[in-house]
Parts: structure tokens; C-alpha cells; sequence
């Protein structure tokens, strides 16, 4: 049994890692055989409430330690996750004059808190993981307040926005399986440390079901728009880690520290986005496709971006070895 759980676990810790060329695949085959995938989209939801509670169940009660040890850069952040996604949404969306239901679903994605895959992009970067999690933790937290918040205020000039519907929707999907996650991790510690490996996999399963049948539905609509779609997702995406890039080196904060704080910033919980869109949202099914959109492209930016940082931090370090030695001489 404790082979096949390491078994399993090496599959798992490959498909979080190459995620973003699993959803590609999927969405591709999708894409192809609509018929397959188009029924994912009558769950939606539970797929994202049982991302969400994977994400609970891999969240220790010390993990909070982070939040109180480092509120510099927890602070940080969750401020730049909440003001420069949902204000850069906002502006693409005027500047390029977007069509009502693209326009809402940037913003949707703009809105939302940050997503666990950047805990794992943060990893592979060679970023501060720990502080990752913090972030993740403290956003989506206060998603159920912060996410409909921003939507109501950013999107009712395009569409009519149900405040307390949005509220109940985030709470169901996100915070309720969150926190159960974490409740059964704390009864039964024990058990759930020893299929640890496999946790990510839950995640993995579920986002990609969830972009796959949203390219299914709306594979006509990809043809038609999809172009315009990426532009746009491209352009909040390397904008948003570019801006938190720059503001925690403003904030002279350290370069593991920085990292992980443009990729949180960065990256969103995308699936959060379509969730809201497909529940709160029917009379405008185009605007899933910028959540959509958006899994599939920061996974492969958030990787090409974790490498960059890693020689980045390799370079820094011989850089200082270099000083020591010279200081010694």
C-alpha cells in the first residue's frame, strides 16, 4: 500500500507541476470532442468547493504562525492582491472598450483572491513558500467580503451585480470547504500527513474538468473571441506580477520574500471566477472565458517566471559569496 501511496504521489507532484500543459491538453481535446467535457459545467461548483477543501486539508493550524510572524509582507500582499488585479481588470476593460461579458469576467478574475497554484509556482521559483501559503490563506479568507465587494463596485457599470448572491456563492464554494479542510487536517493529523503527496492531486483533477468544459460550451465562441480573450489575460497577468515585483523591491523587501509576493499577486483563483460567472452570472456565458482563459495562461507564465527568479537568485547569491570573499581579503 505505502509504495502505491508513493506511486501515486510522484504522479501527483508531476501533474501540479506541469499543470498548465495538462489543462492545454484538455482543453485541446475538449475542445474536439465537446460531447465529453460539456457536462462538467452542471458542476462547476462542487468541483471548485472540492479544490478548495484539498486546499483546506493541506492548510496546518501552524501554517497561521506565518500570518502573525510576518504581517510586513502578508500586508503587502493581499493589498496588492486586491487593488492591482481588480483595478487593472477595470482598466483594460475600458481602455479596450471590452463587450459587457468579457469585460465582467476580467473583472471577475481580477477580483478574485489568489490561487493555490501559486503556492506551488512560488516552490519551484525558489520563492518564500511559506509566505505563499500565508498569502493565499489570508485572500481567500477575505474573499467572501472583499471578492463581491470589488465586483459590485467595479462591474455595475456593465452588468447588474447581486451583492448578497455573491456573497452566499462565495462562502458555499470557498470559504465552507476551506474551512472544513482544515478542520478535518486538525482531528485527524495523523492520517491526512500520510496521503500528504496526493492532496495536490484533488486540485489538479478538479480545475481541469472545470476549464475543460468550459472550453467545451463555448468552443464556437473561443473562435470567435479568443484572440482578444488571451490578449487581455496576458496583458493582466504579467502586469499584476509585474507591479508586485515592483512594489515589494520598493518596499526593499528580500528577493525570496518579492517572489513570492508577484506571483501571488500575479495569479489568481481563476476557477473562483468561472464558478461566480456560471452561478450568478447565466445571462452572460461569455464571461467564464477570461477565467478560462486565465488558468490555462499563468500557469505557463507563473513557470516561465519561477525560472527566471531562480537563476535570478542563484546569480545574487554568487554575487554575494563574491563580496564576502572580497570583504574577507
Amino acid at each position: 500500500m505505502e509504495k502505491i501511496m508513493k506511486k501515486i504521489g510522484r504522479i501527483s507532484s508531476f501533474l501540479t507541476r506541469y499543470i498548465g500543459v495538462i489543462i492545454i491538453i484538455f482543453s485541446i481535446i475538449a475542445f474536439c470532442w465537446r460531447d465529453g467535457f460539456a457536462w462538467t459545467t452542471n458542476y462547476t461548483s462542487m468541483f471548485l468547493g472540492i479544490a478548495m477543501f484539498g486546499m483546506g486539508l493541506t492548510i496546518k493550524m501552524g501554517d497561521f504562525q506565518v500570518v502573525f510572524s510576518r504581517p510586513k509582507e502578508i500586508l503587502i500582499g493581499c493589498l496588492a492582491q486586491y487593488t492591482v488585479m481588480p483595478l487593472l481588470a477595470w482598466i483594460l476593460a475600458v481602455v479596450l472598450k471590452l463587450p459587457e461579458d468579457l469585460a465582467l469576467g476580467v473583472i471577475l478574475v481580477g477580483c478574485c483572491p489568489g490561487g493555490t497554484a501559486s503556492n506551488v509556482i512560488t516552490y519551484i521559483a525558489g520563492g518564500d513558500v511559506a509566505l505563499s501559503v500565508g498569502m493565499t490563506i489570508v485572500s481567500t479568507l477575505l474573499s467572501p467580503l472583499a471578492t463581491p465587494s470589488l465586483v459590485y463596485f467595479l462591474a455595475g457599470a456593465w452588468v447588474e451585480v447581486s451583492f448578497a448572491a455573491m456573497v452566499l456563492s462565495v462562502v458555499k464554494v470557498i470559504l465552507v470547504p476551506v474551512l472544513f479542510g482544515i478542520l478535518i487536517r486538525s482531528i485527524l493529523g495523523k492520517q491526512i500527513q500520510k496521503i500528504s503527496e496526493i492532496l495536490p492531486l484533488i486540485s489538479v483533477v478538479s480545475i481541469v474538468m472545470i476549464i475543460s468544459g468550459i472550453v467545451a460550451v463555448n468552443a464556437d465562441k473561443i473562435i470567435s473571441c479568443g484572440i482578444l480573450v488571451l490578449g487581455v489575460v496576458i496583458l493582466h497577468n504579467l502586469c499584476g506580477m509585474g507591479i508586485g515585483l515592483a512594489a515589494a523591491k520598493f518596499l526593499k523587501v528580500p528577493y525570496d520574500k518579492a517572489t513570492a509576493i508577484a506571483i501571488e499577486v500575479g495569479m489568481q483563483n481563476s476557477g473562483l471566477a468561472v464558478s461566480l460567472a456560471t452561478v450568478n452570472f447565466a445571462a452572460n456565458p461569455l464571461a467564464t472565458l477570461p477565467g478560462a482563459i486565465f488558468s490555462v495562461w499563468h500557469n505557463m507564465s507563473g513557470s516561465v517566471f519561477a525560472g527566471m527568479r531562480r537563476r535570478g537568485e542563484r546569480q545574487e547569491t554568487n554575487a554575494n559569496v563574491r563580496e564576502e570573499k572580497m570583504e574577507c581579503a
